[in-house]
């Protein structure tokens, strides 16, 4: 593939990430948008679908992997990494939706904040700003 198609496949994939979060309200069910835009410290939980929060949650992890997977292949254009990176993300997902779960079905206000970080790693593509620089110092050391 050459150059300058890549860097027009990474420019349409980053984009994608900024479009899946700039239209966040309307692509995806999430009572705790606005409730985190709040003092949410000192306020109660908002009403919320269990299973539909948490099925929206999951759908938007996976866009938000798939199109990480993406700008990681074109990065480095390496399977083992891709395939590294996908242990990684089912990995990450198994463990911070479980604590997702629980702080969703059980919400104690001393748990928001962190109930807000493990939601954060959930909806945004924070897993994709700690790989790209691993794997190019890996790179670079190998």
């Amino acid at each position: 593939m050459s150059k300058p198609v890549t860097y027009i496949l990474l420019f349409i994939l980053f984009t994608l990430l900024v479009l899946v979060r700039v239209f966040e309200n309307e692509l995806f069910y999430d009572p705790y948008l606005i409730f985190f835009q709040n003092d949410y410290l000192y306020i109660d939980s908002p009403r919320r679908e269990v299973f539909k929060v948490t099925l929206f949650t999951t759908g938007r992890y996976i866009i938000n992997t798939v199109i990480s997977l993406g700008i990681l292949y074109l990065f480095f254009k390496d399977k083992s990494i891709i395939k590294f990176s996908v242990m990684v993300y089912v990995a990450a997902f198994i463990m911070l939706i479980g604590l997702y779960l629980y702080f969703v079905i059980s919400p104690r206000q001393q748990d928001y904040y962190m109930f807000f970080n493990i939601r954060r790693f959930l909806i945004q593509p924070l897993f994709l700003l700690l790989l790209l620089p691993a794997f190019y110092y890996y790179k670079l050391k190998h």
